[in-house]
């Protein structure tokens, strides 16, 4: 994990995360794209400065945005995405609570630790009861949404002999019952439309499912060929269909992605319109084929994150787990460059180390729910707020 010093991230002194776009960053091993040439750059500002003004940007342009990152394109990036953020969620800072609540998986991706064929991994479900007790002890420290993260687990368990995608339906329901101020977030992958319906009906808020990229080649280098981005892409406009809150997102830095790949994926989120968006820096898993691969840029992750702002300006988006792995004071980063969720662990201890995805996870005091108030103090500590909240999409309505 690199380190950087309190006042990069806090804001003090007037630091902020372009900072890490200065001319230190590239003494430092930063991925930092110094282009010479003060034309290319004052295009750039220009391109920025339209699409925060709502004006929708061709591939080849976000192209050029993405290939020219320095202090001035980063520093207006973030403090655009800043006051966008501030202006539909002011300083407040929603928390969800993830429940990993299974790691089995059919599927077999290249990048994933809990990959049907990792036989390292100590596979677990957890019962109906030990999620509703994860969501009580959520309730009572402030949470207002719950995520229900798991791989594609077509046998989960559940009450009365119910099985798979019925029993999940089920533990949708009593959650709704028990807790009727709380929303549901489920990110458990690829399902047919009529599942996805039976989910919302049983009162589920959201959805995760992650595009990963928007480019079909690329997305068969990320995954087997019983995988397809078509599939995935359909599966997220049917969500949206149905009325989900829709979270797509992607990997930076994943293998074999390019610039060209990212500009493709913020043309897809624009023509999605979800209402989250995760991203994420990619980090490689011993037991994968991807084990020998460099971990994504943190910086261009950072200025990412400030770009779907800028495009999506009521988007709901998470400071991720993976931001502060790759980064001591990540999240935090993450915050200031225009995100505003944060997602704690509420997983029992006991099974938090098989949940995997990478490795090196974060599982901190502040990773975990005994920590909370530390995330609190980290949050205070730049200016934000945590609060408990359902934390719904601004201008979102149920249909």
């Amino acid at each position: 994990m690199r380190h950087i010093t309190d006042a990069v991230y806090t804001g003090k002194a007037g630091i902020f995360p372009e900072e890490l776009f200065s001319d230190r960053s590239e003494r430092e091993g930063g991925d930092v794209r110094f282009v010479p040439g003060e034309d290319r750059e004052r295009r750039c500002l220009e391109l920025i400065s339209r699409l925060a003004r709502g004006e929708q940007l061709t591939e080849e342009e976000f192209s050029e945005i993405l290939s020219v990152r320095t202090w001035k394109t980063a520093g207006l990036v973030f403090r655009t995405a800043r006051r966008i953020r501030e202006k539909y969620y002011g300083k407040r800072v929603f928390i969800r609570g993830l429940i990993e609540f299974t790691n089995y998986c059919r599927n077999d991706c290249y990048y994933c630790g809990i990959r049907r064929s990792n036989q390292e991994v100590s596979r677990y479900r957890l019962t109906p009861d030990e999620i509703l007790s994860c969501c009580e002890e959520g309730r009572r420290l402030g949470f207002r949404t719950f995520v229900l993260q798991g791989g594609e687990d077509l046998n989960f368990e559940g009450r009365e002999g119910l099985r798979g995608d019925r029993a999940l339906a089920k533990v949708v329901e009593e959650i709704k019952r028990r807790f009727p101020d709380c929303a549901v977030t489920l990110s458990v992958g690829e399902r047919d439309r009529e599942v996805y319906e039976q989910w919302f009906q049983a009162g589920a808020d959201r959805y995760l499912l992650r595009h990963e990229t928007a480019d079909e080649e690329h997305y068969r280098r990320l995954h087997p060929t019983e995988l397809s981005g078509q599939r995935r892409k359909e599966c997220l406009r049917a969500l949206k269909d149905i009325g989900f809150q829709t979270g797509a997102g992607m990997m930076v830095g994943s293998p074999g992605q390019t610039v060209r790949h990212l500009a493709e994926d913020l043309v897809f989120l624009r023509e999605l319109q979800p209402e989250m968006v995760g991203i994420g820096p990619f980090l490689p898993h011993h037991a994968t084929p991807f084990a020998g691969e460099e971990a994504g840029s943190l910086e261009l992750t950072l200025y990412l994150l400030g770009l779907v702002r800028l495009l999506l300006p009521r988007v709901l988006l998470p400071a991720t787990t993976a931001l502060g792995t790759v980064f001591d004071g990540g999240r935090e980063l993450g915050i200031l460059c225009g995100a505003n969720v944060v997602m704690p662990n509420l997983s029992p201890a006991a099974v938090r180390g098989n949940y995997l995805l990478y490795d090196n996870k974060l599982c901190t005091g502040c990773e975990a729910s005994e920590g909370l108030s530390a995330l609190r103090k980290s949050m205070e500590s730049i200016g934000y707020e945590i609060v408990a909240e359902r934390g719904d999409c601004a201008g979102y309505v149920r249909p």
